[in-house]
């Protein structure tokens, strides 16, 4: 099951849910997420499953070690992070139980 997370926080006006993000930055610049923090909740990411560009942000759908599916939006002229979609395996299980 995937969940828009717009009516859960507002982060930056966008009606998402606005994360910190903790990167690794390659030679060639390019940020990629290695965890990120769901209030408190740390979340490490095991896999970066696909990445793809917008005009103005960069998204990157991750696979954490909570085994949550998510998609991370980058506004790569401002810096801050979104949370725009995540699925998760217990979701499934309550909406079929």
């Amino acid at each position: 099951m995937n969940r828009n997370l717009a009516d859960m926080k507002k982060g930056t006006g966008s009606g998402l849910l606005h994360v910190r993000v903790e990167c690794y930055a390659g030679y060639r610049g390019e940020q990629r997420p290695l965890r990120f923090y769901l209030k408190q909740r740390r979340i490490e990411v095991v896999e970066v499953i696909d990445q793809w560009y917008g005009p103005d942000y960069r998204y990157c759908k991750v696979r954490g070690d909570d085994n949550g599916t998510y998609i991370l939006r980058h506004a790569m002229a401002d810096g801050y992070w979104e949370l725009t979609m995540f699925s998760h395996p217990l979701f499934q299980q309550q909406k079929d139980g």
